[in-house]
């Protein structure tokens, strides 16, 4: 029988991918063409034709194909290509590239003409070429996946608009959705809380859950892992990710074996680089052509090296060495690069220690940070429940190919770093970016020499205003605290059961070392900064500048790490043994990326003093890392915002921009699991933990961190006996199934989405309206205005937030005009489904800092020529009713963190056409390219600034009729007296592919145009 045949994992069972797919009930519409049942099957399976799946079987122009040995699978030969490059000195990251390109040569969208391209690479060479990649996986999170599928679904409304077949819009790559992003932290501190946060998240996002129950039938191959689950990346690393594939070859000749590689809709997809798979991140319109079968076009790889000697000190984590390595490559320069580890210190690193780098790739601006497969790699899948027959063909393949890692060799890099082991210290980073390390030892210092005031001042109005619940002022100062915050950030629905703690310590004077109180942390009153005295569920406390307002074991960077969460548990376990308790201030959580993290600190018995120290678990999610830390405390979130405190978080993720772990944290510093512990203990960050005490014990003793940190052996022991491959089977064995409340979900009917009118969440988006076979040409961009005037380091969480939605913002006020009311506002990341409430979201962070509005922070502009001031969104619409363009323009890492597809498509609907930066950051740079906005970049040394101007003149730009990747183009900027200033940019398309899906209006138009005419009639 013609054809392969795929099983479809979303029912109860799960099953490795193989050749039958079932629908979890018979489909109610017609089959797509080429799909008949299958004999000898159930009539809800069915058969898809053989050039659905490409990604394995092709022609072979280089003669690669050969056999892999007795029993085992064919592969494509690296070595085939061996007379043009040294294999045996190529980096690992190149050699699977390089088979990517070799496997697919001749299949109609690469050719060998490329191979060789790719084959000619040298260290330290140059070339503009561009290479081609087509993953074999594609990874989506909910805040991303939502999005991509109704885009999927808009463009199935739009091949029939243009009278092609919407069955064409199909992936042609396997992907797998997992559901973690959308739970928040409502209740805390209780056993119960995840129970709770579970059904709150139902309730808040049944709807676009529905969407993805219905995608799970529309689209082949989509698999989905239902809430509550675990995070995508460790989901991945633990279950998902095969390290060597092997599928049929779609000519019926037999297995194919070849690199498990994979884009994701998140830039933290580089975390399964720690297994040796390689995968990176890439916005979600990026993704969505790759699931539609396209290749992805990059530069000829950069690979940087990183060698590694010596082993970590006694007391250092893998965390710190993170940290160490994040604040390395981001001052030396890895934007763009493939980032290769090696050398003999790779042999005393986890698997998860390697996992743990990987994940922070975004955060130094690499592409990818891959690591090579050896026996550690083999003893994570066999410790995690692999077969012994897919451990064996990883080791088969890694051989075979060159793709082990051989100690004493380190292959030939563009650029090689070097880096002692033995070299890193405690620390943590912030308290506003990842890569500003701060080791421990001077954290407090670092605190107050970034927040001297200590308090921030008070206009008499915001003092007139002080709620009384919020406690008194003890002393002010001049400096005014922003706009008040949404209701959602200061909600009387937080919810916390914590252990009872032993009331705070009287007041003492103020002093420039605090003084421990007994049991619960270090008081307010001891640090020097004023203090606010309140009131917390009935127990008297105080907070002031540099208390912990948030600790939360939260993230896969940190939680896939047993090292470091059995030393969580421990130094938890020992200080519940000294009497310690967390001040009642301080919200705690606990949010693993895994079922296996509670089994295992359940079998070991440490859960129990996690609890006690409210750490309880609140979900298996994002949570914290992304902004969904859930409200605080109404005493505390008022006494920090009308008393303008500067109070910080403390989790253990990966990023840390002001403003996204909660807009009341205005520090936020990163940290190990253990050390998020100790200072939810010490209840302040302003301190030294390596010399002052976190607390006093219940004999008046001081209890130092030395006195509660595990040693190294007692943590290896406890994973030990505590760890086992059993484990992993039974937490994966229903990963698809989902619960209860996932079960009922109602499936939607129909190969189209029924787009509800009324829906808030989910809406047939814009981008394809009036779309036709033939693009309109682009055109010069002339006397647009400036919509923003940004600085460094503009992230897309400015660009477009993820967290809470302010009741005063143009979003709130559209839900609130339709019916929705401010505590069901859910968050911005979870209305990434409709573009209404999206396009007033953009440039929508409260802490957004345009030129210019002044020193106003938040969503505003001001329009041009007049100067009247308001929302960025509401300015656009006056400048759309004008018929005036729009730009933006930004310094160096413009658009760095999460992949965020939406901060190039809001600026689009707002009316940006172009972005002239001095640096883009790599995903958004190429999610402006597939949206249609020129990304432009000004000429080394200079800036806005450099060149005299302000952001508020005209500006035009020339040479876009007939632009060329990486042209000149020339810019002159006209002020409102008449005088103008010209200067050239360069422009950041990158290629032919780029400048192709430039003049389509973007990557997926031209996607959509082919498929139209691939599938209309001869």
């Amino acid at each position: 029988m013609p054809g392969r045949v795929e099983i479809d994992a979303s029912l109860p069972q799960v099953v490795e991918r193989g050749r039958i797919r079932c629908t979890p009930r018979p489909p109610r519409r017609r089959l797509a063409p080429g799909l008949h049942a299958v004999p000898g099957y159930p009539s809800t399976c069915r058969v898809y034709p053989a050039e659905a799946f490409p990604s394995v079987a092709r022609p072979d122009p280089f003669g690669a194909r050969a056999s892999l040995g007795a029993g085992l699978p064919d592969y494509w030969r690296v070595a085939a290509v061996g007379d043009r490059i040294d294999l045996d000195r190529a980096p690992i990251t190149l050699k699977i590239l390089l088979e990517n390109t070799l496997r697919h040569a001749g299949g109609g969208l690469i050719d060998a003409a490329e191979v060789e391209t790719l084959a000619s690479w040298r260290p330290g060479s140059t070339t503009e070429a561009e290479v081609p990649f087509m993953p074999s996986r594609v990874l989506l999170q909910d805040f991303t996946g939502v999005p991509a599928i109704v885009d999927l679904a808009a463009m199935r409304d739009a091949m029939a608009d243009l009278g092609g077949d919407p069955a064409r819009v199909n992936p042609l790559v396997p992907a797998d959705l997992v559901i973690d992003h959308s739970v928040q932290v409502d209740m805390f501190g209780t056993p119960g809380a995840f129970a709770f946060n579970v059904a709150r998240e139902y309730d808040r996002n049944g709807e676009r859950y529905q969407l993805l129950r219905w995608a799970q039938t529309a689209f082949r191959d989509l698999r989905v892992v239902p809430p509550g689950t675990g995070i995508v990346h460790q989901v991945n690393l633990e279950f998902l990710a095969t390290v060597v594939a092997d599928r049929d070859a779609a000519d019926d000749s037999g297995r194919i074996a070849f690199p498990d590689t994979v884009v994701g809709t998140d830039s933290h997809t580089t975390m399964v680089n720690g297994l040796g798979v390689l995968a990176w991140g890439v916005g979600g319109i990026e993704a969505e052509a790759a699931l539609l079968g396209q290749p992805i076009y990059m530069a000829m790889p950069r690979v940087v090296g990183v060698r590694l000697s010596g082993d970590l000190p006694r007391g250092s984590t893998a965390t710190d060495l993170v940290l160490v390595v994040t604040q390395m490559l981001r001052a030396f320069g890895v934007v763009g690069a493939f980032v290769e580890f090696a050398g003999d210190g790779l042999a005393g690193l986890s698997l998860a220690d390697r996992a743990t780098i990987a994940n922070m790739s975004p955060e130094f601006g690499a592409t990818s940070t891959l690591f090579p497969i050896d026996e550690e790699t083999l003893t994570y899948l066999r410790l995690t429940g692999r077969t012994p027959e897919r451990v064996a063909l990883v080791e088969a393949y890694a051989h075979a190919q060159g793709m082990w890692r051989q100690p004493g060799r380190t292959p030939d890099f563009d650029d090689l770093l070097t880096l002692d082991l033995a070299s890193v210290e405690p620390s943590v980073a912030g308290p506003r970016r990842p890569q500003d390390r701060v080791p421990l030892t001077q954290l407090r210092d670092n605190f107050r020499s970034t927040f001297p005031d200590g308090l921030r001042a008070l206009t008499e109005e915001r003092a007139e205003s002080i709620r009384p619940e919020g406690g008194a002022v003890e002393e002010s100062s001049a400096e005014s605290f922003p706009a008040s915050d949404p209701p959602s950030y200061t909600s009387s629905a937080a919810t916390h059961e914590a252990a009872p703690a032993a009331a705070a310590a009287p007041s003492a004077t103020a002093a420039p070392v605090a003084e421990a109180t007994r049991a619960t942390g270090i008081a307010a009153e001891a640090t020097g900064y004023p203090s606010v005295a309140l009131e917390v569920r009935g127990e008297r406390a105080s907070i002031s500048t540099g208390s912990v307002a948030i600790a939360a074991i939260t993230s896969c960077t940190n939680t896939s790490n047993p090292t470091v969460m059995v030393g969580a548990g421990l130094l938890a376990r020992n200080a519940v043994r000294r009497g310690l308790r967390v001040p009642p201030t301080v919200k705690t959580s606990l949010a693993p990326g895994s079922k296996a993290v509670t089994s295992y600190l359940e079998k070991a018995g440490l859960m129990a003093p996690l609890e006690e120290l409210g750490f309880a678990l609140a979900g298996y999610g994002c949570t914290t890392c992304i902004g969904n830390s859930g409200p605080l405390d109404e005493p505390i979130a008022h006494a920090i915002e009308d008393n303008g405190l500067v109070t910080a978080a403390v989790l253990s993720g990966n990023r840390n921009f002001e403003g996204r772990i909660h807009p009341l944290a205005r520090a936020s510093y990163l940290a190990s699991p253990p050390l998020v512990v100790a200072f939810a203990l010490a209840g302040r960050v302003d301190i030294d933990l390596t010399k002052e005490p976190l607390g006093i014990d219940d004999d008046g003793k001081a209890v130092f961190l030395a006195d509660l940190w595990p040693g190294p052996d007692e943590i290896r022991s406890v994973i030990r006996d505590s760890i086992d491959p059993e484990l992993f089977r039974r937490t994966y064995a229903s990963v698809f199934a989902g619960d209860d409340r996932w079960r009922a979900l109602p499936i939607p009917d129909g190969d189209r989405y029924a787009w509800d009118p009324a829906s808030t969440y989910v809406a047939r988006p814009p981008f394809f309206e009036g779309m036709t076979m033939t693009p309109e040409p682009p055109s010069d961009i002339v006397d647009a205005r400036a919509l923003a005037v940004l600085g460094d380091s503009v992230t897309t969480d400015h660009i477009s937030p993820a967290g809470s939605i302010a009741v005063w913002a143009p979003a709130g006020q559209w839900l609130q005009e339709h019916g929705v009311p401010p505590l069901e506002f859910n968050s911005y990341g979870a209305r990434r489904g409709h573009h209404e409430v999206l396009i007033r979201g953009t440039f929508g962070n409260i802490r957004l800092h345009n030129a210019l509005a002044g020193e106003k922070e938040g969503p505003y502009t001001v329009h041009l020529p007049d100067g009247e001031e308001g929302f960025i969104y509401d300015i656009a619409l006056r400048y759309r009713e004008e018929a005036v363009p729009l730009i933006a323009i930004a310094g160096r890492e413009y658009g760095s963190g999460s992949s965020r597809d939406w901060a190039a498509k809001g600026p689009l609907l707002l009316g940006v056409r172009a972005v002239i930066a001095e640096t883009f950051e790599r995903i958004h740079r190429t999610n402006l390219v597939g949206m249609g906005i020129l990304p432009l970049e000004f000429l080394a040394g200079q800036n806005l600034a450099s060149l005299g101007l302000t952001g508020r003149e005209a500006f035009s730009i020339r040479g876009v009729e007939t632009l060329a990747p990486r042209a000149r183009l020339r810019v002159t900027a006209r002020a409102d007296d008449g005088k103008a200033r010209t200067f050239d940019v360069t422009c950041r398309i990158d290629g032919p592919i780029e400048l192709d899906y430039y003049r389509n209006g973007g990557i997926l138009p031209a996607v959509l145009r082919r498929l139209a005419r691939e599938s209309a009639p001869a």
